[in-house]
């Protein structure tokens, strides 16, 4: 469970190499999200934030921002006075604030690049943190969810959504058998990144999902934690409280 899995080579650091991938696969990752989910990750982020249970929460931080799809699904559910959304990849955001733009909320969500393990903010900001399929790819997990702790007013919120893995069969082998080899082979040849897909299905695999995570946010300060599995699952929200 504490394997560190990168996307590229075992010399660089994970933090590097991520930024890179979702660098080169910026242009083509809305496409892939909603053709190799169907659709579902939409109904995914919908639920996350439902989760939220403060719905008068004025400041939020999207972590893992991505291009933003998390972003605008909070603007759409809340009525807030400021979002910024966060990432470490350049290309991600740019794809993302063209997004922004369109719709004409630039004065509302703020997008920019950062780590998420060295938040630049200052203690006690947000009301909510949220991040979309984004800490499996931390280099330092434990040290990226205590810089969200810090960043949270007192009983602010973490919601997290995260691929995790089933245990019914047949689901659990349909699923692996996807995720390993169906994925990766439309991904490389969609994406031409050989190694993203392959990178997705290796760090679920090493993700510590489920009650593995619940002690990792307890481990980090995180209070009332709970985990709600989706999709007989494929996916689960977690959630605590500072």
């Amino acid at each position: 469970m504490n394997q560190i899995v990168k996307p590229y080579n075992q010399k660089e650091g994970k933090k590097n190499q991520v930024g890179k991938m979702f660098d080169n696969i910026a242009p083509y990752y809305d496409f892939l999200n909603g053709f190799l989910s169907l659709g579902i990750d939409t109904i995914w982020r919908r639920k996350a934030i439902r989760s939220i249970q403060n719905r008068q929460a004025q400041t939020i931080l999207d972590v893992a921002t991505g291009t933003a799809d998390m972003t605008l699904e909070i603007n759409k559910q809340l009525q807030v006075s400021q979002i910024i959304g966060m990432d470490l990849s350049k290309e991600m955001l740019e794809i993302g604030k063209t997004k922004v733009q369109k719709k004409g909320l630039d004065k509302l969500i703020a997008l920019e690049q950062g780590d998420s393990e060295n938040l630049r903010y200052e203690d006690n900001t947000f009301d909510v943190v949220t991040v979309a399929f984004g800490v499996r790819n931390f280099e330092n997990l434990e040290k990226g969810l205590a810089e969200i702790q810090r960043v949270l007013k007192p009983t602010g919120q973490l919601v997290v959504l995260e691929f995790s893995r089933p245990t019914i069969f047949p689901f659990k082998q349909l699923f692996n058998a996807y995720f390993k080899y169906i994925l990766p082979l439309i991904g490389r040849v969609t994406s031409k990144d050989p190694k993203a897909y392959q990178y997705l299905y290796e760090s679920v695999q090493a993700f510590p999902d489920g009650e593995d995570f619940l002690k990792v946010l307890n481990k980090t300060g995180f209070k009332s934690y709970q985990c709600r599995k989706l999709s007989l699952g494929i996916c689960s929200i977690y959630s605590g409280f500072k």
